[in-house]
């Protein structure tokens, strides 16, 4: 991972983390259901963003990397990887 990536993605991952924090004293302090589920969801709308944003360093390397290797092999696996990643997130 390039390393301003790796930096944005640190970054968003700990502001993620104190989400996740906040959610579990909204369960302990007995907050509304719907203020637990709205935030929830705003977790994983950010993790989504994370994924997305590592998918798309691996492509812009790791995967062009491959391809201008010409190593064939290489390339077949990069490939299948991302398939298999994109098939269970349901892309």
């Amino acid at each position: 991972m390039q390393d301003e990536v790796k930096s944005a993605v640190a970054r968003r991952l700990g502001r993620i983390e104190g989400q996740v924090r906040g959610i579990a004293r909204m369960v302990a302090d007995d907050r509304y259901c719907i203020d637990v589920v709205n935030q929830v969801s705003a977790v994983r709308a950010a993790l989504k963003r994370v994924e997305e944003e590592v998918l798309r360093d691996h492509v812009a390397h790791c995967v062009e990397h491959a391809i201008a290797s010409g190593d064939q092999e290489e390339q077949r696996q990069k490939i299948a990887e991302l398939m298999q990643v994109l098939e269970r997130s349901g892309r």
